[in-house]
């Protein structure tokens, strides 16, 4: 068995190796800002895709991970080669350039468009009933046109339906392909990585709404059992324990189901935020892997030795010690609990700090 080589014991300078088949798993990588949580997240993914078939989905907030097919110059001859070969998908939001992040409309699920639509199963019972009984013809899918047949048809539901659509202005978002390609039918094909660039929408809810639209995808398609490592950084922004609008809810919820049942199917989570307290209990609980760098609240560490028995409360204590790079591992992916110095990236890290302008 190939294992995955992260980089050096803090203690004695021995390599440092993961085993990859227990990435069958949800892992839950946590690390303050500064920490380099973001560069050490990456050796790892670079490493999977060196060392195993498992394809990765990365939601990608802040755009770190579009350049993953971007070997860097000192990458050995024989790394380079394979990584440059690999089936890397980037899809990017926003003005920047590449593959448009889409997904469509007429895929959300019923409840997933009524939260998009802010209409409550209850309170709104008559809307959301019409809305679960309205075709929709996926391609070409015009809004301007639905908006107009329901307002034609001179039923007052329909047309309260109709004003919320165009006073909400949510189908007009740019995240709607209206009936073309959509990112799901290129994650189903499962390349070697898919990073979806989720930053540079104009609706807050839009990112959201793009994760659910394919988490909601991954789940339908469960029983098919084909696997991918469903790769979340910044956490805290997707599955918050305090989801407040109704597509927060959705999504947090998709994310509490899959990580109580999503194993079995091959739907494995990885977790990558700033504070343990930002992500909902009853996934942070399911994690069966821990990657910790530099934590200094008392509560974070708290949290972490509540949740995370297999590591002892010295050694998650250790992590306000760390320095940038530096991290404890332990959980089912490693022999035992273990201070490592990460290793260098094999691909170009995007993103980064903005410098401070100084005087010449």
């Amino acid at each position: 068995m190939t294992e995955l080589m992260i980089g050096t014991a803090i203690d004695d300078d021995a390599p440092v190796l993961l085993d990859p088949r227990r990435f069958n798993r949800h892992t839950f990588w946590c690390g303050q800002s500064g920490s380099g949580k973001t560069y050490a997240l990456g050796v790892v993914l670079e490493q999977l895709l060196l060392h195993t078939e498992l394809p990765l989905l990365i939601l990608d907030p802040n755009a770190d991970f579009v350049r993953l097919g971007d070997v860097r110059p000192t990458t050995g001859t024989t790394d380079s080669v394979h990584l440059a070969g690999l089936d890397i998908r980037v899809f990017r939001s926003g003005r920047a350039d590449g593959e448009r992040l889409r997904v469509r409309y007429v895929d959300l699920s019923p409840a997933a468009k009524a939260a998009v639509l802010q209409i409550d199963p209850i309170a709104d019972a008559e809307e959301y009933n019409v809305l679960l009984h309205l075709e929709v013809s996926a391609a070409p899918f015009d809004s301007v046109e639905m908006v107009r047949g329901l307002r034609a048809s001179g039923e007052p539901v329909r047309a309260r339906l109709a004003n919320r659509m165009e006073n909400l202005q949510v189908l007009e978002w740019e995240l709607w392909s209206r009936g073309a390609a959509s990112v799901v039918d290129t994650i189903h094909e499962r390349p070697r990585a898919t990073v979806l660039d989720l930053g540079g929408f104009e609706n807050p809810a839009e990112p959201r709404v793009a994760a659910l639209a394919v988490l909601e995808h991954l789940w339908a398609h469960r029983e098919e059992r084909r696997p991918v490592l469903i790769v979340i950084d910044e956490a805290h922004n997707l599955c918050s324990p305090d989801p407040v609008t109704a597509v927060e809810r959705a999504l947090t919820a998709k994310l509490v189901q899959i990580a109580a049942e999503g194993r079995k199917f091959g739907l494995w989570l990885f977790l990558s935020t700033q504070r343990p307290t930002k992500i909902h209990p009853n996934v942070l609980s399911q994690c069966d892997n821990l990657g910790l760098m530099r934590v200094n609240a008392p509560r974070d560490l708290a949290e972490l030795g509540e949740v995370f028995g297999f590591a002892s409360e010295d050694a998650i204590r250790r992590a306000q010690s760390f320095v940038q790079g530096q991290a404890l591992f332990a959980g089912g992916f490693i022999a035992e609990p273990t201070f490592v110095q990460m290793g260098e990236r094999l691909t170009q890290e995007a993103g980064g700090d903005v410098r401070v302008p100084l005087t010449k």
